[in-house]
């Protein structure tokens, strides 16, 4: 019996399959993504400090246990990846800190600590993942009317590693609110100076923002209309970071209650790059206003998801 027709050919079949594997995982590469939870969160002196306790005034008093049990009962309610603290305290208490956490059931196996020209608040970060390239830049020096000064609590640097590519993280806290000269109120100027530095070293480290992935995150001790944090989203006609907006469940954006007169204001901020904002889940940050929040600190912590993509070639 005669036959009709093409030949059939094993070789190509076996090229189609190959090309079609090969096409599928070129294409799952390309849309694979990662979601990488950061926050920052100033725990208010969790290291000897002067507080007011049912005893009175003590000078360089330990962080009370329950605010030790209400801030682990937020950081573990928070699970994030990345975890930015500001007003640290030595290297003993970031120790304790993650001790206590791991044995509550969050663990935090990498860790970085600050240490700059104060020598009791410091920056602090707690990752689930490596760190990697972790710098504490202490050389940010500004002009400071006739003097030259830098930056009191330095920036903190350090970079993840993620499937779809490496963010990094730039951790702040900027000068306090308190006049310590009254040609400086409100050390509004020296606050701005500092961010002027903070952000030249950003852009010297990343010059094109538009292609980076970076996040600058923590206390700026300044409103979203504040010349400091102003300064970090710009210089000239070059866009740094944007500035994301963030609001608790009850849609109220306060992140620091100044007890004594029972104000609450915004002056915690996370900032991103261009290169990154697509990567912001929802356009906006979060703020945490669960459990312990008002026990822990005076300050509330912001969440900001990252959904990282490979970027197509």
């Amino acid at each position: 019996m005669k036959t009709s027709g093409a030949k059939f050919d094993p070789c190509s079949s076996v090229r189609s399959v190959v090309k079609f594997c090969f096409v599928f995982f070129f294409a799952s590469v390309l849309a694979r993504a990662e979601t990488l939870v950061v926050a920052t969160y100033n725990v208010e002196n969790y290291g000897p400090a002067n507080r007011m306790t049912e005893a009175g005034y003590r000078k360089d008093y330990p962080k009370p246990e329950a605010e030790k049990r209400a801030l682990r009962t937020v950081l573990r309610a928070l699970n994030a990846d990345v975890l930015v603290l500001q007003e640290m305290g030595g290297q003993p208490h970031l120790d304790e800190l993650r001790r206590d956490l791991r044995t509550e059931g969050l663990d935090y196996p990498y860790a970085a600590l600050a240490t700059a020209s104060d020598a009791d608040r410091h920056l602090a970060i707690l990752a689930k993942r490596e760190l990697r390239g972790v710098v504490t830049h202490t050389d940010l020096a500004f002009t400071y009317f006739a003097g030259k000064e830098t930056v009191k609590r330095g920036l903190l640097e350090a970079t993840v590693a993620t499937t779809a590519g490496d963010v990094t993280i730039f951790a702040l806290h900027l000068k306090s609110r308190h006049t310590e000269r009254p040609d400086d109120p409100g050390s509004a100027l020296r606050r701005a100076a500092e961010a002027t530095a903070i952000r030249d070293r950003v852009l010297k480290r990343f010059p094109d923002p538009a292609a980076a992935r970076f996040v600058i995150l923590g206390d700026c001790n300044d409103s979203r209309t504040g010349k400091a944090v102003g300064f970090l989203q710009k210089r000239g006609k070059t866009e740094i970071a944007k500035l994301l907006p963030a609001a608790d469940s009850r849609g109220e954006t306060w992140t620091h209650a100044y007890r004594r007169e029972d104000s609450y204001t915004r002056v915690d901020q996370v900032l991103v790059s261009p290169g990154l904002l697509a990567a912001v889940k929802g356009g906006a940050g979060r703020i945490h206003d669960g459990p312990g929040v008002r026990e822990a600190s005076d300050h509330r912590p912001i969440v900001v998801e990252l959904v990282i993509k490979n970027r197509a070639k």
